[in-house]
């Protein structure tokens, strides 16, 4: 049997084939949806958070085993969308920690570096789940282990610890419940094996598989860059990234000497390797400060101001930021209508995105250091989006809470209870307290025909979820958004407040509210424009 380890090179083209074909197999990961509802976004979120690794994989420059590995960990957990994203990422995270000694990677290599993936993500969650990603990267990896002292050949131990990933894969929905009541696998666990047998391909022939809507991706990106810039006010014009190579690496002090220098800072990395991304006005004294601590590489200076200008070909006027307030916040918000709700009740930055847009670690960070406060506290108003918020909280050099707001209406509710008299921890009970007083409801439609817990669903059927369960299935609008009121609403309850969506004209949702006031007259009923795609309400009562 002859021997075939895996060098940088070879490590560098299997991560891109293997981000290329979860690209290409998104659509089938976001069909594989527990509810039959149009908003499956892990494969999306999956893979754009793959881009992120691949963007910096290739602007590394240097392609050794770990820089490698290294630029894939950054890259992911920068680009990080989504629970599922999250957890990726810290995947990398451990292969990379696992893989810094070696120049190449021989079977036993490969199988601790899988190994440390999966222990780097279970402990970055605190109440991991089984039956999703992390059992299949997990029951995976310990396999891997076992069978490591079996082969010499890396193309052979691939072949098997795949069919070993598909086997686990499989019983998933043994493990989670509302797997198999919706008769799917995880679809976390699917795009950690699209992944796998993209690597596989690219060790077996050399060649990456391409990717099958390239041009769509690129206009993607053009669009996002082009909204970021439309959007921004340049305060710091130079957008500066290097790598410091050196021995016993201190990046909390560094980190610190710099972050004076400007916003949006991010130091990551180990003793060994630290990267360094700010945007300032005075790139020559952040690298005079690094230059202390190792050798400088991949030095890239982009003047944000110039490229602002050709972008929008008009020049925009510096800010100048006053004197910090005690509190700021940001949103994540879905729809126009409900952005500006937050505005009018004092979000500093609103994130646009929710159900299939989740925003990436690095969306919520730049919004993070444009906020001048003392604290900043984050509403996801998503359980989708909790784990990338935290990992933001984590890199940014703010103090930030996050506050676990799952909906819309608790985001609204818990913006609206930010006390700026009271203290922080005081405050994180004022918020809880107010995401507990809030019901949230959901009206939506199905996009094929499911079993959940016992209700039958049929493609088109209108749907109704409340606080994450199916509540309600029926043919109308209206009478679902009725049904599932009536399980929402009991005698303490006060408030009904109706967010339409931008499949709902303004009469449509007039003649709700008036149905809904003549079976509930004992509560006050408010109206709201939401604007929000997919669902055609969102209720919520307290």
């Amino acid at each position: 049997m002859s021997k075939r380890n895996i060098d940088g090179i070879q490590l560098k083209n299997m991560i891109i084939s293997g981000a290329n074909n979860l690209e290409n197999n998104k659509g089938p990961i976001n069909a594989l949806n527990v509810f039959p509802v149009p908003d499956g976004d892990t494969g999306t979120n999956m893979s754009l958070t793959m881009q992120f690794a691949v963007k910096e994989i290739k602007a590394a420059g240097d392609f050794e085993v770990y820089t490698v590995a290294s630029a894939a960990a950054n890259g992911s957990l920068m680009g990080a969308r989504g629970n599922s994203g999250v957890i990726l990422s810290q995947i990398w995270r451990g292969f990379a920690k696992a893989v810094k000694n070696h120049k190449e990677l021989d079977v036993k290599a490969m199988a601790n570096a899988f190994m440390e993936g999966s222990n780097t993500a279970y402990k970055a969650i605190m109440k991991p789940t089984e039956g999703t990603i992390l059992t299949v990267i997990r029951e995976t990896a310990e396999y891997a282990i076992k069978i490591s002292d079996n082969y010499d050949d890396n193309l052979l131990f691939m072949e098997e610890i795949i069919e070993k990933a598909n086997s686990v894969l499989s019983k998933t929905p043994d493990m989670l419940p509302v797997l198999k009541n919706a008769g799917v696998v995880d679809a976390g666990g699917k795009g950690l094996i699209y992944i796998f047998e993209g690597m596989y391909q690219a060790l077996k022939t050399g060649e990456l598989l391409e990717l099958k809507n390239a041009a769509e991706i690129v206009q993607e990106q053009r669009r996002e860059v082009s909204a970021v810039f439309k959007k921004e006010k340049i305060n710091y014009g130079y957008c500066t990234e290097f790598l410091i190579k050196g021995k016993e690496l201190r990046l909390e002090k560094y980190r610190d000497e710099i972050k004076d220098f400007g916003d949006s800072l991010l130091v990551v990395g180990d003793e060994n390797l630290l990267k360094v991304h700010i945007h300032t006005n005075n790139p020559g004294g952040v690298l005079e400060l690094a230059l202390a601590y190792g050798e400088l590489s991949s030095i890239k200076i982009d003047n944000m101001r110039e490229q602002h200008n050709e972008l929008l070909f008009t020049e925009e006027t510096e800010d100048i930021a006053g004197p910090a307030e005690k509190y700021g916040t940001v949103v994540v918000a879905m729809g126009d209508g409900i952005s500006e709700i937050f505005k009018d009740l004092g979000a500093n930055e609103i994130i646009e995105g929710g159900q299939t847009m989740n925003p990436s670690t690095e969306d919520i960070l730049n919004s993070i250091n444009k906020v001048n406060a003392e604290t900043v506290f984050i509403f996801p108003n998503n359980s989708n989006i909790i784990l990338a918020a935290n990992q933001a909280k984590t890199l940014s050099g703010k103090n930030v809470a996050v506050v676990a707001t799952k909906t819309i209406p608790q985001g609204i509710s818990a913006i609206m209870a930010l006390d700026f008299e009271k203290n922080v921890e005081e405050n994180s009970k004022k918020l809880d307290n107010a995401i507990a007083s809030v019901k949230s409801g959901l009206i939506t439609y199905s996009v094929r025909d499911s079993n959940y817990d016992g209700i039958n669903i049929e493609e088109g059927n209108i749907i109704g979820i409340v606080d994450g369960n199916i509540s309600g299935v029926g043919k109308d609008i209206t009478e679902v958004s009725k049904k599932i009121l009536d399980d929402m609403i009991d005698e303490d309850s006060s408030l009904i407040s109706i967010y339409y969506g931008s499949d709902v004209t303004e009469e449509e949702a007039q003649k709700l509210k008036e149905e809904i006031g003549e079976v509930y007259s004992n509560c006050e009923i408010e109206l709201h424009f939401g604007g929000q795609p997919l669902y055609y309400y969102i209720l919520s009562v307290e």
